[in-house]
């Protein structure tokens, strides 16, 4: 028989004749055969099996394999002996390599033709060893698949005791090794299927032999938290998750999050691994994982490595959502990603570019389920911007996409962001410095968020665009290292020639910090500007007065010495005009104004006057009941307090008054808005400064009359400020809830304003008074009467007003929705004293050309916008101004100044600052008060060298030179 098979495989008969010899030849096994003859016809079956030339060999030879043995069991037990079964898996079968899948394919078959047989168990024993040995030599992903089958249809051949846990190890390790180079759809099917075939196996193991369970997740962990470079484990390891007990979820992160062997690189490591396994396509409670592991790690303060992480892998997660099969557990991971990371927007902005063709995909496909998604989706996206407010040109086009989905409540989106939270929000969070960058197409220096230091980083960016103040500070020669302006002047000078995209302002922070100020805590920018400019002219002061005593007495004087605040002519700088202006300090030359203060009875009509100075008017929303553009002079009013933004002072320190703040905390309806002409600027300046009747509680005591009478308190502008700081009290105290609530409602914001200052004609400006340091008493009991009705119309006829025009150079933005958070981000554009396009109305009007005419300014004691009749704004130059956002600066537009808060409800003007301009006919580049700078200083000697020094540490870091 073996003579005519062997015959019959070789010859040229067609197939039907060559399967009608088979059938014979099978038919005939039933006969008697001498051993002999068995034995030369299993070794040509099994020849015909490993060895075949196609797939027809192949198959006879495994039918009349089958034949025989069933027939003649006894000889083909002597035929598949323990000996030929280590021989085919040591050495292979002829030609045949031992790693073959074909050879374990033939075992198999040949064990389920002796199941019934006592020699089995024999094979048994040794293919328990051999097992083990292959899988230790990590075979690919198909052999190992052909192994586990065999090992799932005969689990006699599995390891048993402690073999049993080393193989579940090694076979954990082997998966490891898995890694498809595969393209073709098929192929990875394959793949996929090799891989749960293998991941099967090590299920139902771990169900038979509960003891191996534990010790493979140790060597899951061992294999992905592997820090060496040389290895990256395979993906295929998420075929284990599904198979793990969920109730064993607790112990095992517990016991990963509290070993003090495990070390945080590979902590890292094995969590960006874990992460990587959501691209795998049939694995299940990968996601519940993850954040199971998230939430170990944010439970034992492991902060550092969960922003790692998340930063390092973010878009990857983002990535997996346009892929059907793994979408919803992406998704669950990138909720609890971005919904913990609350101490910084830059894991959010990190996915925010990719955003809007997510949801344009989602609204094509047009499937139920990417219906439901899309809805979960947005509502995450929702969070993240109330969270993250303030970032108008990164969010308008996503705002545009999701417009018809429903947004969740405010509620909702606070306990969303409110159970997310890691256990921890402080500064320690902060990783320091972003990723390194390239600088943006603007050219500008960002500022690096330390921490809730936004406050911060809005005022020094404005500023650092208030053009002639920094061109002044930078002309400064400071000999000190440790006063306030140098370490100002050196942020200026680094700003404005570092190669960093953004810089960590940490050595200005911790000197300008007011001192009850908590570090990582939320503040008000306001306070801070107040205060910081305190402090310049205060040190300024101190080392003038110093300088008065001696040398000796200087040096001593806030480390400095008497040069500390020179500016001699490095460069040009405007002559003072008066002998008084050489004592004024920088901040009095930059933002210091003068108020004067009067109060007249208004039975005896005697007045008290008093003049003050200023660097900023806080000016209050009038109530709602008061026509805006206008002012009732013969109202009462209230005070009020403006509430610190986050935590600071309430009480105004500038002799202006603060009315109660009116209206609802809440963006007006449509149609009122369209009813109602929108708030301006120049109406809460000519509100700040129109008469206020003081009546009831707040009566005045006029000394003439001896008594409380009803008075008018007025107050004038004396002298207008280089840089008008306006700051609009958004935050008023609500008696009745004992909170401090912001008004969102909408300002309008002029390019132009002018100021009415009134001045002295006759007998020269009134001497300047020091103020009494009993600050706390009612201002009129302050103030001194000035005498007789004459006196009074004397001074009125004394004075005239003149409008003095203002370029808008910056806006400080606040977002959010209370006083108690949100974020801070700033407009700025450089505006110098004669670059605000301000016409003059001694220039005469041309009848033949209106568009060029130069409309006349209004006289009289009202502030008003300037309307722009020769530069329209389509005309504006488009990117003239900047968006200051932390370390994030990009080009803007006047008209999204003045849109943002229609189209962005929680961002809200809070700080302007206009720019004074000059007279066209002033002569020569520094008319304006003695303290403008025709152009960018060159930087002195000290400076140069920081900034060189720091531009060498960047580069060193990022690898740009070295």
């Amino acid at each position: 028989m073996d003579k005519i098979l062997e015959a019959l495989v070789g010859s040229t008969h067609s197939v039907p004749v060559k399967k009608a010899i088979v059938k014979k030849v099978v038919e005939a096994a039933e006969k008697e055969v001498t051993v002999e003859q068995c034995q030369a016809l299993y070794s040509l079956t099994t020849r015909l099996i490993l060895l075949g030339e196609d797939a027809f060999q192949r198959q006879v030879g495994f039918q009349v394999l089958e034949a025989y043995a069933r027939y003649h069991r006894a000889e083909f037990e002597r035929f598949f002996s323990r000996e030929f079964v280590l021989g085919l898996l040591q050495q292979g079968y002829g030609t045949l390599d031992r790693k073959d899948p074909a050879i374990v394919d033939y075992i198999h078959s040949c064990l389920r033709l002796l199941i019934s047989c006592p020699s089995v168990l024999e094979i048994f024993s040794v293919l328990q060893v051999e097992v083990l040995r292959v899988v230790c030599e990590r075979p690919e992903p198909v052999l190992c698949a052909r192994l586990a089958g065999m090992l799932s249809d005969f689990v006699q051949c599995i390891p048993r005791d402690k073999a049993a846990v080393l193989f579940c190890q090694q076979l954990v390790r082997t998966i490891a090794y898995f890694h498809c180079a595969a393209s073709q759809e098929r192929e990875l099917r394959e793949y996929v299927t090799q891989v749960t075939k293998v991941s099967t196996l090590l299920q139902n193991i771990w169900k038979a032999e509960p003891t191996t369970l534990l010790p493979s997740l140790q060597e899951v962990f061992a294999i992905i938290s592997s820090t060496d470079p040389s290895f990256d484990p395979s993906i295929a390891l998420a075929s284990l998750v599904q198979h793990i007990p969920l109730q064993m979820i607790t112990l095992v992160i517990k016991s990963l999050t509290t070993d003090q062997n495990v070390k945080d690189a590979s902590m890292t490591q094995a969590l960006c691994r874990m992460i990587d396994w959501l691209s795998w396509p049939l694995a299940h409670y990968v996601d519940t994982w993850v954040i199971a592991l998230l939430k170990g790690l944010a439970a034992v303060q492991k902060f550092t490595i969960l922003i790692d992480v998340t930063l390092l892998k973010i878009e990857l997660v983002f990535s997996r959502l346009w892929y059907p099969i793994v979408r919803q557990g992406a998704l669950t991971v990138l909720s609890h990603m971005l919904l913990s990371f609350q101490h910084s927007p830059e894991a959010f902005h990190l996915v925010v570019p990719h955003t809007v063709s997510l949801i344009q995909m989602l609204k094509s496909d047009g499937l139920p389920s990417s219906k439901a998604f899309l809805h979960q989706f947005t509502e995450l996206i929702h969070c993240m911007m109330y969270q993250y407010s303030g970032f108008p040109e990164l969010y308008e086009n996503i705002l545009e996409a999701i417009k018809d989905m429903p947004k969740p409540s405010e509620e909702k989106i606070k306990l969303v962001l409110n159970q997310s939270a890691w256990t921890s929000q402080s500064n320690s969070l902060a990783s320091g410095l972003p990723r390194l960058m390239g600088k943006s197409e603007t050219g500008k220096t960002g500022l690096i968020n330390l921490g809730n230091t936004c406050y911060m980083n809005s005022i020094l960016q404005t500023l650092f665009m208030a053009t002639d103040f920094r061109r002044h500070v930078l002309s400064l020669h400071l000999s000190g290292t440790h006063t306030l302006m140098k370490k100002l002047q050196l942020l200026f000078a680094i700003l404005a020639h570092t190669q960093r995209a953004a810089y960590a302002p940490r050595s200005f922070f911790d000197a300008s910090r007011p001192p009850w100020f908590t570090a990582g805590s939320q503040q008000d920018c306001s306070e801070y500007l107040r205060y910081l400019l305190d402090r310049l002219h205060e040190e300024e002061k101190t080392i003038q007065a110093l300088m008065l005593t001696g040398p000796k007495h200087a040096d001593a004087g806030n480390g400095g010495t008497p040069s500390d605040f020179t500016d001699e002519p490095q460069h040009q700088v405007d002559e003072p005009s008066e002998a008084g202006e050489e004592r004024k300090t920088l901040i009095e030359k930059m933002f210091g104004g003068r108020l004067s203060t009067g109060i007249r009875c208004l039975r005896c009509h005697s007045v008290s006057e008093k003049e003050e100075p200023f660097t900023d008017l806080s000016l209050a929303f009038q109530p709602a009941a008061q026509t805006r553009g206008g002012v009732d002079g013969g109202r009462a009013s209230t005070s009020a307090h403006q509430g610190a933004v986050n935590g600071g002072s309430e009480a105004s320190d500038i002799p202006g008054r603060e009315r109660q703040a009116g209206g609802d905390s809440s963006v007006p309806p449509a149609d009122s808005q369209h009813a109602v002409p929108p708030l301006s600027v120049p109406d809460m300046v000519n509100y700040f400064l129109a008469p206020e009747i003081l009546d009831e509680e707040n009566k005045y005591y006029c000394e003439r009359c001896s008594s409380l009478q009803r008075a008018e308190k007025t107050l004038r502008v004396l002298e207008a400020p280089e840089y008008l700081v306006l700051t609009l009290l958004r935050f008023a105290y609500d008696a009745s809830c004992h909170v401090r609530r912001k008004i969102l409602d909408n300002v309008a914001i002029p390019l132009l304003v002018q100021l009415p200052v009134h001045s002295h004609s006759g007998r020269g400006p009134s001497p300047p008074q020091v103020p009494s340091p009993d600050g706390g008493e009612n201002l009129a009991k302050k103030l001194k009467p000035s005498g007789e009705d004459g006196e009074e119309r004397e001074a009125e006829e004394r004075t005239q007003v003149e409008p003095v025009p203002y370029a808008l150079c910056a806006v400080v933005m606040h977002s959010g929705m209370s006083s108690e958070s949100g974020h801070y981000y700033s407009y700025g554009r450089n505006v110098s004293s004669n670059d605000g396009l301000c016409p003059q109305k001694d220039e005469p009007q041309d009848p033949a050309n209106p568009t060029d005419s130069n409309p006349v300014l209004p006289s009289g004691s009202t502030c008003s916008p300037l309307a722009l009749q020769e530069t329209p704004q389509a005309a504006l130059p488009p990117r003239d101004w900047f968006l200051f956002n932390d370390s994030r600066v990009t080009f803007t537009s006047f008209q999204s100044v003045q849109s943002i808060t229609s189209r962005f409800p929680k961002d809200t003007a809070y700080i302007l600052i206009y720019r004074k301009q000059s007279s066209r006919h002033s002569q020569g580049p520094g008319a304006t008060n003695g303290v403008r700078l025709s152009s960018e200083p060159p930087l002195q000697k000290d400076l140069m060298e920081a900034v060189t020094k720091d531009n060498k540490l960047f580069l060193q870091v990022s690898g740009g030179l070295y």
